[in-house]
């Protein structure tokens, strides 16, 4: 529910361009970073439709994260291009990629 927020703020600034909405809702790929709120490790991954993703990740479908629910959204970014979001995900799974989330969340 948190990127719906976000959706909705985005919605005020964007009401006129209908074509640049259309690409918002159905032609992005998503980036995103959970939290455990259990022991505060990072998951990081992509997907098509965040709010469901995030839905499966605390409903315990996704192995790798089903011990350490529930997961909290915290930073994601939007692409045009699924190959695009892979290699951003690929980036923050990295060290470097890693001290960019660090520093970023500490924002």
């Amino acid at each position: 529910m948190q990127f719906l927020g976000f959706v909705f703020s985005c919605l005020t600034k964007l009401a006129g361009n209908v074509q640049l909405l259309l690409k918002l809702f159905f032609f992005m790929f998503f980036t995103y970073v959970l939290e455990s709120k259990i022991d505060g490790r990072l998951y990081k991954g992509l997907t098509q439709n965040l709010d469901q993703r995030i839905i499966e990740h605390n409903s315990g479908k996704n192995k790798s994260t089903k011990a350490f629910r529930p997961w909290k959204l915290v930073y994601f970014e939007a692409f045009e291009t699924r190959l695009e979001a892979r290699i951003r995900e690929k980036y923050f799974k990295t060290g470097s990629g890693r001290k960019f989330l660090v520093n970023k969340l500490k924002t």
